[in-house]
């Protein structure tokens, strides 16, 4: 009769066997769907890490004002837009950030539609919106009396900063206090400098802050006295507000005012496309959206990373007054990409995604990589057991997301879509294969899957636990049937 300690002995064995057995089976599927794309994927040398991130924006006029590090670059639309020979028509991005890719693609002559569900980001869109089209020399000339003489010193502090638990200590006593002064003036201008203003503001909150935006948090710099990790993190210089803002309008005059850009803002533009925002979650706006009406979907989703915006962009949220309550109605909101996402109810939202769901069900490779993360979650192993939960919202959500983009399409028009492979527990995850085999399946033709040269690595946990496997990070492209 064998013994229970033997069998607990053997456990951890078996364990490992069944483990080993996973990884043969999605290193199996995952080669099959290589095999299946192997004639779609093209090395881009044109395509740097610069230009697929923020990082090329940062030395664009317009572009560069609000520091987004979610987006794309405004070059990365051009050259796509000139690459696949599209000149003129109407754009769609289902979650459109900062706007990039609307108001690159203005710029071209189309116009763009844009879904944003976070408020910095429509606020950032609206800002823009209102100097492309509403501000006048008078309110050029306002903005540069703030910069001279600037006003909010003079203010008697009356409105108190907008707070979250999470945000509490942020700034300095004088920062806090300057903030104050600042939101305190803003009342006196009319809503299109008050406008540009509060945006200014939101530009500089980061740099004045004790935080600094890091994927999945904020992290607290040792000087705000709020406990710290193993490391003791410095960000290094912390602004004075006065030094930030000052700087921030300065920027964004002088962006304003060369003869090129001054003549379109006060007089006669150059043709442009009109940008239209809707506010709220792509899933459930996209349904609402008429069939066959777009020329091209330019898009960059957020990734399966465990990135939670809601916390990464906190000080702006409670800037724009975002309550509690709604910022963990927003997260929830969020296509599915932290671990505190809940599961949605699809069919819910929208009964006619049965397509969408099928598509994401009959994935081979998907389902040996959920029943894996599954299984380790069972075994205790996962640093955090919301993954499999966050893993599968995100790819059945994102096959909801395809199937709205192929209806809404025009046939033959294309779709691009910026994204990141990941890896949890030691599983490289194929994202850019998985996602289109759900097209293939939703109406879509692989055109390509342009790849950056040079892999990315991955977190230094899973480097750790894993040994390195490079990841690649691609740029879809699909056309409508």
């Amino acid at each position: 009769m064998t013994s229970l300690s033997s069998i607990f002995d053997t456990a951890p064995e078996v364990q490992n066997e069944v483990q080993n057995n996973a990884f043969r089976e999605i290193d199996n599927l995952d080669k099959q769907l290589q095999h299946q794309f192997q004639t779609k994927f093209l090395v881009q040398p044109a395509l740097t890490r610069l230009l697929v991130s923020f990082q090329a924006n940062k030395t664009r006029p317009i572009y560069r004002w609000y520091k987004y590090k979610e987006a794309f670059s405004a070059s990365l639309v051009e050259l796509l837009l000139q690459k696949y020979g599209l000149k003129q028509g109407k754009m769609l991005d289902p979650f459109a950030g900062s706007g990039t890719a609307l108001f690159a693609a203005s710029d071209l002559g189309f116009d763009a539609d844009g879904i944003e569900l976070l408020p910095i980001g429509q606020q950032i869109i609206e800002t823009k919106q209102v100097l492309d089209t509403k501000f006048i020399s008078d309110d050029l000339e306002r903005l540069k009396m703030w910069l001279y003489l600037q006003i909010w010193k003079h203010a008697e502090q009356e409105l108190c900063l907008p707070e979250f638990r999470i945000t509490k200590g942020a700034y300095s006593t004088e920062n806090k206090r300057a903030i104050e002064q600042y939101l305190s003036s803003l009342p006196q201008e009319n809503e299109r400098v008050r406008e540009v203003l509060l945006f200014a503001l939101l530009c500089v909150l980061e740099a004045i802050s004790y935080t600094r935006k890091d994927g999945q948090y904020l992290r607290w710099d040792y000087r705000s006295g709020r406990g710290q990790g193993k490391k003791t993190f410095n960000k290094g210089e912390i602004l004075d507000f006065d030094c930030a803002i000052t700087r921030k309008l300065e920027e964004i005059i002088n962006d304003l005012e060369p003869p090129t850009y001054q003549v379109e803002l006060f007089s006669v533009k150059r043709l442009q496309g009109e940008i239209q925002l809707y506010k709220g979650s792509c899933l459930k706006l996209l349904p609402t959206l008429p069939d066959a009406i777009y020329d091209a979907v330019i898009t960059s989703p957020p990734y399966c990373n465990r990135y939670d915006y809601t916390r990464t962009y906190a000080l702006e949220l409670a800037l724009l007054d975002v309550s509690e309550k709604e910022l963990v109605d927003l997260r929830q909101e969020m296509l599915s990409c932290t671990v505190e996402n809940r599961s949605k109810d699809l069919l819910a939202i929208n009964p006619n995604w049965n397509l969408a769901l099928e598509a994401a069900n009959s994935q081979p490779l998907l389902q040996a990589i959920l029943k894996y993360l599954d299984n380790q979650k069972l075994q205790g192993v996962l640093n955090n057991n919301g993954i499999p939960r966050m893993v599968r919202g995100y790819f059945y959500e994102m096959a909801c997301v395809i199937q709205e983009c192929s209806r809404v399409l025009k046939p033959g028009a294309l779709l691009f879509m910026v994204n990141d492979n990941v890896r949890y527990s030691g599983v490289s995850i194929s994202v850019d294969m998985l996602l289109s085999s759900f097209a293939e399946n939703l109406g879509f033709t692989v055109e390509n899957i342009l790849v950056l040269p040079g892999d990315k690595g991955n977190s230094s946990q899973q480097m750790g636990n894993h040994g390195r496997d490079p990841l690649r990070k691609c740029v879809y492209v699909w056309r409508k049937q």
